[in-house]
């Protein structure tokens, strides 16, 4: 895709271009290019460069700490931290629940939120799902019972992403029962260090960890920690999976990964000759760059309605599908470009100081765990199932 840039644009790229060349660590350029986990050290000292420069959070409104970016701006600010191999900020307070805060929040939550949000001192996890409410979240039974000025929380999340990190986490509970089940739910920012909390780690099918249990145990969480109105928790909970859905798009790493899958296939490794010499695999990675042409103007468009003040709609959910079933067919062909080198797993070698080195390259090393763990992509966020229920209804009008 090319793009028409003003000078202005392309002297904000070549900042953006610097200071990543200037600000990025060697070992998070390392580890992000092959493809490793970062720390959580490693993730807030990056969002702590990004605070000083002043783009933390450039999607929220200047006065809360956010840039008054164009759309292209904004578009190669992404580009080149994915060029780069640099993260973004961290996730779940800046693009998920800081929204909400900003939209439904009291002014006293936004002063005594956003601050550490922006800053990176105070890191969120999200408590959506349950053992038994995953895509039907609607049904969660996490229960939040007003007891005076605070609430008394009890029940169990399930797979929540970096909870280990988390000094906060921001909780759909159930206040209601007495009518549709949408209607009795609220919105609760609860502190992590709270009594009556355990996080409980979920090790996933490729080893690692970063989802957990979270179990509440008679939590008391203070009225004054509610996002506008209490059983309409609903209504922020969809407002903020826009905000989830449409930022699962994925474009940089994508094209970062598919950079690599290039050079792997261009090694001399798969019977003597380069895989890139294989007609079908040459139209398979043809064909997934074309995909992500796609992917990234239908991004652009969402790009530009929200600088114009508009909220993601419906072309989030188009996001999070494209975005997440590009993202598993990349890991596939990066499984197939490896080969049998991605056979033998050397754990070691995701460990941060090792000098165990993996069989074959780096990139064969990951392509089994990543193919694994990727296969959750369609499933959170709301599955691609329901998705594209939510298209059919908005949309077609089924």
């Amino acid at each position: 895709m090319r793009i028409n840039l003003s000078d202005e644009d392309l002297i904000f790229r070549d900042e953006v271009r610097q200071f990543i060349v200037d600000e990025l660590p060697d070992q998070v350029r390392y580890k992000i290019e092959n493809g490793l986990g970062l720390t959580k050290e490693e993730c807030v000292d990056w969002h702590r460069k990004l605070f000083a420069r002043g783009w933390s959070c450039p999607h929220w409104p200047v006065e809360f700490g956010g840039c008054d970016w164009t759309p292209v701006q904004d578009y190669l600010f992404n580009t080149e931290l994915g060029a780069g191999c640099a993260p973004g900020a961290l996730p779940f307070g800046p693009e998920m629940v800081a929204p909400v805060i900003i939209t439904f929040g009291t002014d006293a939550q936004k002063q005594r939120f956003l601050p550490s949000i922006l800053n990176g001192d105070v890191c969120w996890c999200q408590g959506y799902s349950e053992p038994n409410s995953g895509s039907d979240l609607a049904s969660l039974q996490t229960k939040a019972e007003l007891d005076g000025n605070s609430y008394i929380v009890n029940g169990q999340k399930t797979w929540t992403t970096l909870a280990q990190w988390a000094d906060w986490i921001f909780c759909l509970v159930r206040t209601d029962n007495s009518g549709k089940k949408q209607e009795g739910i609220s919105f609760l920012l609860i502190d992590m260090t709270s009594s009556g909390i355990t996080v409980k780690p979920i090790i996933t099918m490729e080893g690692g960890h970063e989802v957990n249990e979270v179990f509440f145990d008679n939590v008391r969480v203070p009225v004054e920690n509610r996002i506008g109105e209490e059983h309409k928790g609903w209504t922020y909970a969809k407002f903020l999976l826009g905000y989830e859905r449409s930022g699962m798009a994925g474009v940089p790493r994508a094209k970062r990964q598919l950079k690599r899958l290039h050079q792997t296939a261009g090694e001399e490794h798969h019977h003597g000759r380069p895989l890139k010499e294989d007609q079908r695999f040459r139209q398979k990675l043809a064909d997934i760059e074309v995909q992500i042409m796609a992917l990234e103007a239908t991004e652009l468009r969402t790009l530009a309605a929200m600088s114009a003040g508009q909220h993601p709609g419906v072309e989030s959910s188009f996001i999070k599908i494209r975005g997440t079933e590009i993202d598993q067919a990349l890991t596939e062909l990066a499984v197939e470009a490896a080969g049998n080198y991605m056979l033998p797993l050397t754990p070691e070698v995701f460990e941060t100081g090792s000098n165990v080195s993996p069989v074959g390259s780096t990139f064969a090393t990951v392509a089994a765990p990543t193919y694994f763990n990727t296969r959750k992509v369609t499933i959170y966020g709301g599955s691609n199932e329901i998705q594209r229920n939510i298209i059919a209804k908005a949309v077609l009008g089924l």
